[in-house]
């Protein structure tokens, strides 16, 4: 769990934003997302294939 200490003199605005920040590099949202539904074997597949070309485009155009 992300959390933020509030210094003398901060702000609770600008500690929220610490939060968010923190909570964002953290992967948490990301992790919320990933569990928030499954997603079948072949599903899966589908969608490793379509990174791997997207991968692989963005590879070509450098």
């Amino acid at each position: 769990m992300a959390t933020v200490r509030l210094g003398e003199g901060e702000t609770v605005e600008s500690g929220l934003r610490k939060f968010k920040r923190k909570v964002q590099r953290d992967g948490v949202i990301k992790d919320i997302k990933k569990k928030d539904s499954y997603v079948g074997l072949s599903e899966r597949k589908k969608l490793k294939k379509e990174n791997a070309i997207k991968r692989d485009r963005k590879k070509d155009k450098r």
